[in-house]
């Protein structure tokens, strides 16, 4: 009987090729024992050094902060989000005092806010976690549809303003492009909003866009498409520090201080 010869081979492309299929499909499986040379190589290889950093893990889920005086609304929202696994519900609160303490604490990525609370308004509750100086972004959610509640709102530094009529999937989407620093505005009140933002003097609103250089004004108009500083930074080929200059010399000239507000003033001057 013909005995069995084992031939050692140079590592060619050949190996490399089996080397590649080895790390996507088997994941170095102990039966590589038989051959322990091959399995440290394939260990230490390069291609699966690459192969598996290919897929990252999931980014972290989107922090959220629910502030609602009905505890039936907050519930409902938590029970909602828990379909959703980029949604994490870290805390609720049904005053502006609890708001307040609650953002300070857990330091959320996104506060979902209501209008009415027993100890003040949503607006307040807005204004003071801005002073705060925390890297939270404010959705307001609130049955009121009337003008004066939004322009509230973007008076009071909110990054969006949805009516508690959104479906689920819509208010989801809502507080993902929120946290990935874009405005929102209802598409319910948008066009009223844009109407009697006409209303204001032409002069006025011509002498502060006098103010901006060309690239301020350009900046201006991609942040009211909703795009982030790395989107606009994309699109006109500026690093994201530069689009942030640009942007933060456009909100005090304007005399403005969140980009919503940005949002809302140039739909002002673009809709004269």
């Amino acid at each position: 009987m013909m005995g069995l010869v084992l031939i050692q081979v140079p590592f060619t492309a050949v190996d490399k090729v089996y080397e590649t299929w080895l790390c996507v499909h088997v994941k170095l499986v102990p039966a590589l024992k038989f051959v322990p040379h091959r399995a440290r190589a394939l260990e230490s290889s390069s291609i699966c050094h690459k192969l598996n950093h290919m897929h990252p893990p999931d980014s972290a889920p989107i922090r959220v902060l629910i502030v609602d005086d009905h505890q039936v609304t907050r519930l409902g929202l938590r029970t909602l989000f828990s379909n959703f696994p980029k949604i994490e519900v870290i805390g609720e609160a049904a005053t502006v005092a609890g708001a307040l303490t609650e953002a300070s604490r857990l330091k959320p990525d996104v506060v979902l806010l209501d209008v009415r609370l027993p100890d003040g308004t949503g607006f307040s509750a807005c204004r003071q976690m801005q002073k705060l100086n925390l890297e939270t972004k404010v959705l307001i959610l609130t049955s009121f549809a009337d003008d004066q509640t939004l322009f509230d709102a973007i008076a009071a530094g909110a990054d969006g303003y949805l009516l508690k009529e959104i479906d689920g999937e819509g208010l989801v989407r809502a507080i993902e492009n929120v946290a990935d620093g874009k405005s929102i505005l209802d598409p319910a009140v948008t066009r009223r909003v844009l109407s009697r933002v006409k209303s204001s003097t032409e002069s006025e609103v011509r002498n502060k866009m006098d103010l901006l250089s060309a690239q301020e004004k350009r900046v201006l108009a991609l942040v009211a498409e909703g795009k982030t500083n790395k989107e606009i930074g994309a699109e006109m080929g500026l690093s994201d520090k530069t689009v942030k200059n640009y942007l933060s010399n456009t909100l005090d000239k304007l005399q403005l201080s969140r980009r919503s507000q940005a949002a809302a003033f140039f739909a002002q001057h673009s809709f004269q």
